[in-house]
């Protein structure tokens, strides 16, 4: 784990500056990047065509936005990073800052359109960061509608948001005013130890997400369920738990009286999920079975550790896996 210096809390962005071209930001419209890695199948491909390898050491600042959002380790563990990968749609760019505030700014110009104040509580989170936010649009509703457009991020403490992308207000349709309980049937957490780093996934009008587990505290850490949520409504669709085929796990309660639906200490994803929609299939990379560096009792529990799984965009059930490493006690994660 690596801590970032302050200055890459500043987020810049570069435009191609050739003395013998016309001024680029008249060369025609913003190139879009809608996905965390470009598209869904996460190729980072762009189609900014005007910038190729014989001019990009002409590339200039065209503007800087600071997200003032800096801790050097007073606030927090270890403390805040930014590891973000801004998405562009249109002419505006969304980001998330690392104590889960939402910007949106102009592509062009780097001016604030808005931002959004999610409030995370951040109480014993080792890691404060925010890797990115997802968009996505319904078909089914009319160009005037609110929230016709949305802005979604999972959270530090363990919620997801859905913000109308025009005005960056909660949608209140989605979940409970705007928000979903992830922590719905995980049982009991530690402080800061269970919660969303990265984007949901969105697959049609699905959104699919992991979560970040603290995997080296305890065996018996909150367990790495896959979950797929309606982009409209916020309703559980499927959930996936990392089991090895074959094994159930019956609803239990725990010693908190709180209801436990989902295996405890299964191998978690907390990076980025790809999809192909041609196949209807979601690629998921785990990390670890907890915990990472002994394996003497995980009982077989690891056996979709360090992999990469194919989840059917539909049911959520495992179509295949390839184990990277089959009993992985280095903490290596696929990703």
């Amino acid at each position: 784990m690596f801590r970032m210096l302050p200055f890459l809390m500043i987020l810049s962005m570069v435009l191609l500056c050739c003395t013998d071209q016309p001024n680029p930001r008249v060369l025609g419209a913003t190139a879009e990047w809608p996905h965390y890695g470009a598209d869904l199948g996460g190729t980072r491909h762009s189609r900014a065509g005007e910038i190729t390898p014989a001019n990009v050491a002409d590339l200039e600042i065209a503007w800087e936005y600071h997200t003032g959002d800096v801790d050097d380790g007073r606030e927090t563990l270890f403390g805040t990073s930014f590891q973000n990968t801004p998405i562009v749609v249109d002419d505006t760019m969304y980001l998330c800052t690392p104590r889960n505030r939402v910007v949106a700014l102009d592509a062009e110009t780097g001016r604030e359109k808005w931002v959004y104040d999610s409030k995370v509580d951040t109480t014993g989170a080792a890691l404060v960061l925010c890797r990115g936010v997802s968009y996505w649009v319904d078909s089914e509703a009319s160009e005037m509608t609110s929230c016709r457009e949305r802005i979604v991020m999972g959270t530090l403490d363990a919620r997801l948001i859905a913000l109308d992308a025009e005005s960056g207000r909660p949608c209140e349709s989605f979940g409970d005013k705007g928000f979903v309980d992830l922590s719905e049937g995980i049982g009991e957490r530690l402080p800061g130890e269970y919660g969303v780093t990265s984007p949901p996934l969105v697959m049609g009008d699905l959104l699919v997400t992991g979560s970040l587990v603290l995997d080296n505290i305890r065996t018996d850490a909150p367990g790495g369920v896959v979950r797929a949520y309606d982009a409209r409504s916020g309703e559980l669709r499927w959930s996936w738990d990392p089991l090895p085929p074959g094994q159930d796990f019956i609803e239990t309660t725990d010693a908190a009286g709180q209801t436990v639906r989902y295996q405890r200490g299964t191998a978690n994803a907390w990076s980025i999920l790809a999809g192909d929609e041609e196949r209807g299939l979601i690629f998921v990379p785990t990390g670890n079975t907890t915990p990472d560096y002994y394996g003497g009792d995980r009982d077989g529990l690891d056996y979709y550790s360090s992999s990469i799984v194919a989840l059917d965009a539909e049911t959520g059930k495992a179509r295949w896996r390839f184990q990277t490493v089959h009993h992985d006690v280095w903490d290596y994660d696929v990703p």
